[in-house]
């Protein structure tokens, strides 16, 4: 039964650009994965767009005073922000469900109430967090003074909009700076709802700018923007390459990237089978996989490997599909059916290279977007399901004989973003840690919590950087050394 009717929600439509909507040149089709329908198409933006937009946020930094003025003023600014979340959490929810992969019952609880936590965490950084003395001769003095970058330049990705939102605008704005930023072309209403929330809370006209439209044509004029200071971006690994290639030719900033990954867990043959069952699922099928820490890579104990498959497949066919307008929430669709079609031709080539289906391996026979919860068996390191991020609910099974071959199987030639380690062995589960080259490690669990304090990163090709945590707002600050003679 539908929580709601998808055709009677009036989405937002064009750029949020110094507290109005404005409209543009260059229509996207933008459609509901749930079934296909066609939404509110949305303009592409181009320079001459994102030339306005960061002369707004700079105008607004200008006039208001948010980078110098006292920090409990932005600290109380934020808190009104996020309290006008949680009172808009159904309309949100709504939003998202529209066009998104993010079933409403869970972005109603979840999403939108963890965007509203994360917002407030940042937020008292802000009167907390400031320059320091360091010790110097006595003749000396010597301190670290912080400011703001300025004008932040945010893309976020369309599997989490408004939680992603929330990592970018929380750490930035709580810092003293403005944002210009451009939500996925996919899933753009969500964020307009969002800044427009930030007016109606206080926040100065122009400090969150919306700038829609596609990477080629929005996202690069938006990283080359010589006006834009800093750079944050969530996405692809190939995606963040570019944007670094970019700013190596158009001129330097700094830059946080939280790109892909391709995350293995590992299963010794102590661990408890229901439990580790019960993650490994949670690993890669909520959002249907589209999320970049999916635990894609299950790495078992041979002598548990039978017993573990069998609870796994068990777990991965009772998960049925929904539309994310329902009000009891269903197995997510793929976010678009050139991505459905990425999935089937990896899984495919999978198959080529030697990939027994051990369940799922096609669509679901509905409507939509929707493709089964897989696992895969028989897979060798090169195996394209092994070397590539699907971005989607397909998880690949091999099995190793002792500690140091599932090390070995566990490190990734390209990415390092997070792991997951299950056993009864603290010594084991620490020494597995300490080994493991992954930005995040969970250990008879799988997944982020909401101790937003964790920072959140990849090593190697899965980034640079942190969202989350004390790190991401220092990350949204730059330092100055001052040394005086006395």
């Amino acid at each position: 039964m539908p929580a709601f009717d998808p055709s009677h929600i009036a989405l937002p439509s064009g750029h949020f650009i110094g507290g109005a909507y404005v409209e543009g040149p260059g229509a996207i089709e933008v459609h509901a994965p749930s079934d296909g329908r066609r939404l509110t198409p949305i303009p592409n933006g181009d320079a001459d767009l994102v030339d306005r937009a960061v002369a707004a946020a700079r105008g607004a930094l200008d006039r208001s005073g948010w980078a110098g003025c006292t920090p409990r003023d932005r600290l109380r600014a934020l808190h009104a922000w996020a309290a006008l979340i949680e009172a808009e959490a159904e309309t949100l929810a709504r939003i998202e469900a529209v066009c998104s992969s993010r079933p409403v019952a869970q972005a109603r609880t979840g999403d939108v109430m963890v965007t509203a936590e994360q917002i407030r965490f940042f937020a008292e950084f802000a009167d907390k967090e400031g320059g320091r003395t360091v010790p110097t001769s006595d003749k000396q003095m010597g301190f670290i003074d912080e400011a703001p970058y300025g004008v932040v330049g945010a893309i976020t990705p369309w599997n989490f909009p408004i939680s992603m939102a929330g990592w970018k605008l929380g750490p930035a704005l709580a810092a003293g700076n403005a944002v210009v930023l451009k939500p996925s072309e996919m899933t753009p209403y969500s964020v307009l709802y969002m800044a427009e929330l930030a007016q109606r809370a206080g926040l100065p006209e122009g400090l969150i700018n919306i700038v829609l439209g596609d990477g080629p044509t929005t996202g690069a004029a938006l990283v080359e923007h010589p006006g834009v200071d800093k750079v944050s971006f969530t996405g692809s690994t190939r995606a963040g390459g570019q944007i670094m290639e970019s700013i190596a030719r158009t001129g330097i900033k700094p830059m946080t990237l939280e790109l892909g990954g391709k995350s293995p867990m590992v299963v010794f043959a102590d661990a408890d089978l229901d439990l580790a069952a019960e993650c490994l699922d949670r690993g890669i099928t909520p959002n249907a996989g589209q999320f970049c820490v999916a635990g894609s890579r299950i790495l078992v104990a041979r002598e548990i490997a039978e017993a573990l498959a069998e609870k796994l497949a068990a777990r991965f066919a009772g998960h049925q599909p929904a539309a994310t307008w329902e009000a009891e929430p269903g197995f997510s669709p793929i976010i678009s059916e050139r991505q459905l079609g990425r999935i089937e031709s990896i899984v495919s080539a999978a198959r080529d290279h030697g990939a027994e289906v051990l369940c799922g391996g096609g669509r679901f026979d509905r409507e939509g977007s929707f493709y089964r919860p897989t696992l895969l068996g028989g897979v060798t390191a090169d195996n394209p399901a092994v070397t590539e991020e699907i971005f989607g609910p397909v998880a690949t099974f091999q099995t190793f004989e002792n500690e140091e071959e599932a090390l070995r199987l566990a490190a990734h030639p390209t990415y390092g973003l997070c792991a997951g380690v299950f056993t009864r062995d603290l010594s084991r589960a620490l020494r597995v840690t300490r080994r493991i080259e992954a930005g995040t490690v969970w250990v008879n669990r799988y997944g982020r919590s909401r101790d937003h304090i964790l920072p959140t990163g990849g090593w190697k090709a899965s980034g640079l950087g942190k969202d989350l945590g004390r790190e991401a707002y220092l990350a949204n600050r730059r330092t100055k050394s001052v040394l005086i003679d006395l």
